[in-house]
């Protein structure tokens, strides 16, 4: 997933996502060779179950 992906499925904004991922209170993200993050789909939802966060993710 890219971060724009990611503010998008949660609504919220992209920094709030960089800031997240900079904290270390995000999901496990990697560097792409043209340093572009991703987040593999998996990472972010074994992420957002650990928060307790109560809605579906597909």
């Amino acid at each position: 997933m890219t971060v724009r992906e990611l503010a998008s499925e949660l609504h919220v904004a992209r920094s709030t996502v960089y800031r997240w991922l900079e904290t270390g209170r995000g999901p496990k993200a990697f560097r792409l060779p043209n340093r572009e993050l991703r987040i593999k789909r998996a990472d972010f939802i074994e992420w957002f179950h650990k928060l307790g966060a109560g809605r579906e993710i597909r």
